[in-house]
């Protein structure tokens, strides 16, 4: 395999570049767009981490077929840079809440996002944001905690995948835990301001059960709450 430094500048990557089997990037090769990642990822079952903490690789995304936020978007990403788009991750980070990290692409200049959620809110974003602010801002009104605050509060620089070491997020088999702390490492800009934020209103009793909505149903067993590393759950 290449060096990390010589895949900095590469537009597509090669099955050599990534290291993964030629069933794995057999996979990736059929995600060509977007729109079919996102289906993909839509369709796997959501890892709820009961066997603790987890921050999986794509290679263990892949073999295990499941996944939850930050691990579907290096799914996305590695789709995307096999087809010759930047595989770049965008963190949302909140308060008293687990942050949310999705996959970014563009589209005639205007950014969207691919998103692992098992919820109805922090989901897929068409490609019609002209900033990062913007497309974070589309997550604004539903972002809320337990306790019905909305609590987004920053979003990231995008974060290059093709700047870190292939074996800690494509397929070291110890978790891509590095590339959770470098997304907490990474400048982070407000959304809104401290007066903004005594002006935000409580979701109400609608916007909660609505909220409370998922597409897989956790398991009965194993209903502790897991931490992980970036600052809160990982498995949003």
């Amino acid at each position: 395999m290449p060096a990390a430094a010589s895949l900095r500048t590469k537009r597509r990557a090669t099955f050599n570049d990534l290291g993964l089997t030629r069933a794995e990037f057999a996979v990736l090769r059929r995600l060509s767009s977007p729109e079919k990642i996102q289906s993909y990822l839509l369709k796997m079952p959501q890892n709820f981490e009961l066997d603790g903490d987890s921050c999986a690789t794509v290679r263990m995304v892949l073999r295990d077929n499941r996944a939850h936020c930050i691990e579907g978007a290096l799914v996305a990403a590695a789709a995307l840079w096999v087809h010759g788009e930047p595989p770049l991750l965008f963190d949302l980070r909140a308060v008293n809440d687990s942050d949310h990290v999705v996959a970014l692409f563009r589209r005639n200049g205007h950014w969207g996002c691919i998103s692992k959620t098992n919820g109805p809110d922090l989901r897929w974003r068409d490609p019609i944001y002209r900033t990062l602010r913007e497309l974070a801002l589309s997550y604004m009104h539903e972002y809320s905690n337990r306790r019905d605050y909305k609590s987004l509060r920053e979003y990231s620089v995008p974060y290059d995948l093709r700047r870190a070491d292939p074996v800690d997020w494509l397929t070291g088999e110890e978790g891509a835990w590095r590339i959770a702390e470098k997304l907490d490492e990474i400048r982070h800009f407000p959304i809104v301001t401290k007066p903004q934020i005594r002006l935000l209103v409580r979701r109400d009793p609608f916007e909660r059960d609505v909220a409370m909505l998922t597409q897989y149903q956790r398991p009965k067993i194993g209903k502790k709450k897991k931490k992980g590393a970036a600052g809160g759950t990982l498995g949003r």
